[in-house]
């Protein structure tokens, strides 16, 4: 396999720069050589694309006409009103290159998505000598319309933001978001009444990790139950250790007085030869409270890798959420759940670590799907220019092989920077698609039109050809693929009750994106909206809003795999609602549900076109058809 090439070159790697390493070492254990002073992890410098037009085909390459997918209407829906914010435009230091992530939840239980964007800051700001920019939260007014009520809700969050995570921590029924930043973060709690409470110190999980003028930069989050207790746990990724007194300036003694330089221009330093910042795993107990078992459970990176995306997702299929983390510039790691609170490092021998080539990439967002329908769940990382988006393919028992060229992603990825990714069924053929978000670290590209790339760049789309590739979905001039900005987090669901997959764009220092699926397809689709906390014959229910449960949907002669996930894509987290595109089929013939308690579940849906609740161990609760509910029509459940 692919991933056994890429172990072995690791390994002679590390043999080679590190006194003392053996190839009879466990090669999840081996200590990280030396890196290079200063950058990103990039290949070979690839050639210049441009299109017919001779424009970079990181923001050209259009078409006049075509199939439209989506349409961007976040100014029709009022989110234009709300910009990002994020350092200077220059970029000099990289906490002002991250960008934010985007988080899609229903707070108030109406049964429509709402929408949280993460802002940054500004040094001027962080020091009290400017007003600091807001995130913002956005109610969904069920017409295609949102309303800013980030100040009743109460969840501006005047820090430098990052990431955010959905999830019902203490099963209440009501979604809570946990947001990072640099330095402190904040764990808003639902209070039930349209507003939130920020109890992250009471629950210690705001993690101020930093001393004097240092602080930590928190990157990916991601809620999941990793001992099955029924309550949901939390990770969090460390970025770098960053000094305000002492910024990562090239020629600073921070960065060991360096030169910092992308093809020969001057850029801004890092991550690497910044010091990195560790990973924290905390146990919810139950009580509101969490505990700190990072280091218990294996999972603290004593290595200071810098961490971006994050996710529990059950690779190996033994029903256990596993953990992934996209590192920047550094191994990626997979830790498998080995059942008794604690992991097993297997991010080498699980080819997950490194690309196809031995190589270690610039890590950023996380997909993650059954793009085969075969029922494995596959992972897909964005990462920087020069370097191939990686699809990780999974054989089924968590073990991967880089299969960026066979499925046609590789290739047509190089030139872009990509940062937010999803896997979605846009077209509702029962095939999963992926979309990836892109745009530049370095403005400085801008000056070199030679390069053929961009600092904003465009989204690309492709589509599954059902035999295990992708091809690349033409951007329409005027249209949703065709939108050019620094893109950062995005997040994937079902906004406006259609069927229909859209997609939310928290770009840098830029307004949002909202990419409404306007695509012509008649063919039909059902979603799950599951709620955990059934008793089952263990004694124990699964966490309220049924994180970490798998459905297996059969209809149409396909069995499709659906997971409820939390976090993911780059500093996001999607709809949790499970997405099945069923094509022409007008009858399903199961839904099988694996709940995180080990419930096995067969649930028989009457209907399509329909958002089912189901809750555990009783079936069917009931269904929305066109946003409203079904009524009577909704059925019931086989169990």
């Amino acid at each position: 396999m692919l991933h056994l090439q890429g172990l072995l070159c690791g390994l002679l790697i590390s043999a080679l720069l590190l006194p003392g390493a053996s190839l009879a070492q466990s090669a999840a254990d081996l200590p990280t050589p030396p890196l290079p002073q200063q950058g990103m992890a990039t290949g070979v410098r690839q050639g210049a694309q441009f299109d017919d037009q001779h424009r970079p085909i990181t923001a050209g390459g259009t078409v006049k006409a075509g199939p439209v997918v989506f349409q961007n209407v976040a100014a029709q829906a009022g989110l234009t009103s709300w910009r990002n914010a994020t350092g200077t435009a220059g970029k000099h230091v990289i906490i002002e290159a991250k960008g934010s992530g985007v988080c899609l939840l229903d707070y108030d239980r109406d049964g429509w998505l709402d929408i949280y964007l993460v802002n940054g800051s500004t040094v001027d700001a962080l020091a009290g000598k400017a007003t600091p920019p807001h995130a913002a939260l956005f109610r969904n007014n069920h017409d295609g319309t949102f309303t800013d009520v980030t100040e009743n809700a109460g969840v501006a969050n005047d820090r430098w933001g990052l990431g955010c995570a959905v999830g019902d921590y203490d099963n209440d029924g009501w979604a809570d978001l946990y947001v990072t930043n640099l330095g402190k973060n904040r764990l808003y709690h639902n209070n039930h009444d349209g507003r939130f409470t920020d109890v992250a110190e009471k629950a210690g999980v705001a993690l101020d990790e930093g001393a004097g003028s240092i602080a930590v930069d928190h990157t990916g989050a991601t809620f999941g139950d990793y001992d099955g207790d029924g309550r949901l746990d939390l990770f969090v990724g460390g970025y770098i250790q960053y000094d305000s007194e002492n910024p990562p300036l090239a020629g600073t003694k921070a960065v060991n007085n360096s030169a910092c330089q992308y093809r020969g221009e001057n850029i801004m330093c890092g991550p690497r030869g910044i010091q990195g910042a560790g990973d924290h795993l905390f146990h919810n107990n139950g009580d509101g409270t969490f505990t700190d078992v990072s280091v218990k459970a294996g999972v603290s990176d004593p290595n200071g890798y810098y961490a971006l995306g994050a996710l529990f997702v059950d690779v190996n299929g033994d029903g256990r959420p596993d953990l992934v983390v996209a590192n920047d510039s550094t191994p990626n790691y997979l830790y498998i759940n080995k059942g008794d609170g604690a992991f097993d490092n297997q991010s080498y021998m699980s080819g997950y670590a490194l690309n196809g080539e031995g190589r270690e990439v610039s890590n950023m967002g996380i997909a993650a799907g059954d793009y085969e329908n075969n029922g494995h769940m596959d992972l897909v990382n964005t990462d920087f220019s020069d370097d191939s988006t990686v699809v990780f393919h999974n054989d089924g028992g968590g073990e991967f092989d880089d299969a960026s060229a066979r499925t046609g992603v590789g290739v047509r990825s190089g030139p872009f920077v990509g940062f937010g990714d999803g896997f979605l069924d846009y077209d509702n053929d029962g095939w999963k698609d992926l979309l990836i978000v892109n745009g530049h670290v370095y403005p400085q590209v801008d000056r070199h039109p030679d390069w053929g790339m961009s600092y904003a760049q465009r989204p690309l789309l492709y589509h599954n050809q059902r035999n295990g590739t992708f091809a690349p979905v033409p951007a329409v001039e005027g249209t949703g693929l065709a939108e050019v900005a620094v893109g950062r987090g995005a997040a994937f669901g079902d906004l406006f009750n259609d069927g229909k997959i859209d997609v939310v764009i928290n770009n840098l220092d830029g307004v949002p994106l909202l990419l409404r699926n306007v695509n012509l397809d008649h063919n039909h689709w059902v979603e799950l909206s599951l709620l955990g906390g059934g008793k089952t014959a263990t004694g124990k229910g699964s966490p309220r809003d049924a994180v970490g449960a798998t459905v297996y949907l059969t209809a149409g002669g396909m069995r499709q795999r659906g997971d409820v996930l939390s976090g993911g894509s780059y500093l996001s987290s999607n709809d949790m609602r499970v997405h099945f595109g069923l094509g022409a089929a007008t009858r399903i013939d199961a839904a099988e549900i694996h709940w995180p308690s080990g419930l096995k579940e067969t649930v028989k849906l009457p209907a399509v076109d329909r958002i089912y609740t189901i809750a555990e161990g009783k079936g069917i609760a009931g269904a929305l058809c066109g946003g409203k509910p079904c009524g009577a029509q909704a059925g019931a459940s086989l169990r």
